[in-house]
């Protein structure tokens, strides 16, 4: 719409989703434009890896980049995320602030990333088609993919209770690339992550529909 092109001529993507009116204010435009009955808050599933240290960045044509990819257990950024606190920190405050900016759409929908999904932009350092190093990392490093995707896990539960409790209706859990795998290692190395992240949200607890859509027909 010509009204978010106006906006992003004067903010990059990653400053725009951090910058809660003007996030707030393209969450509400489709509300204004298209008189649709609900709003998806503005964001990215990928600001919740930017407190980890990893050097997440948007580029032009290219979409999101990690600088500083996990590519073994004992790599440098691997201990780098494992240092990080726990959570989404400053992400969180952020989404609390769109959220109180959007809060005349009503009904108001938040969303996060799956914890594979998240993983394998770590370890791929962006968009891949074949997710070959994610697939190596999950299959060789089978005890810092465990610690790896329970961190997420638990980052993504903690992201979706930050836009609970800041005033969402309904949130949503996006894995988009677990079309890569075959349903016998998703049910192994995936699900039981997604599963933990679910558990870990409180949404039913809040009386509000929680979501879980990823790509292809997959048994959860």
């Amino acid at each position: 719409m010509p009204e978010y092109r106006a906006l992003r001529a004067r903010y990059g993507f990653l400053e725009l989703c951090k910058t809660p009116a003007a996030a707030a204010e393209v969450t509400l435009q489709p509300i204004e434009r298209l008189g649709v009955d609900a709003a998806i808050l503005f964001a990215d599933i990928l600001l919740v890896l930017e407190p980890l240290g990893v050097g997440l960045e948007f580029t032009k044509g290219d979409g999101p980049r990690i600088q500083r990819p996990v590519r073994s257990a004992g790599g440098r950024a691997a201990h780098a995320v494992r240092r990080r606190r726990r959570g989404g920190g400053l992400r969180l405050r952020d989404g609390a602030d769109r959220q109180k900016g959007a809060r005349r759409a009503r009904p108001l929908i938040g969303f996060a990333g799956a914890p594979f999904t998240l993983a394998s932009y770590l370890i791929e350092g962006g968009p891949s088609r074949e997710f070959l190093a994610t697939k190596r990392f999950m299959r060789e490093e089978r005890t810092a993919w465990d610690a790896l995707l329970t961190r997420l896990a638990d980052i993504t539960a903690e992201y979706l209770n930050g836009q609970i409790a800041a005033g969402v209706q309904a949130v949503q859990l996006f894995d988009s690339w677990v079309g890569a795998l075959s349903p016998s290692d998703y049910r192994e190395h995936v699900l039981p992550y997604s599963q933990r992240a679910i558990r870990g949200a409180r949404a039913r607890r809040a009386g509000h529909p929680l979501r879980h859509r990823h790509r292809d027909a997959l048994a959860v």
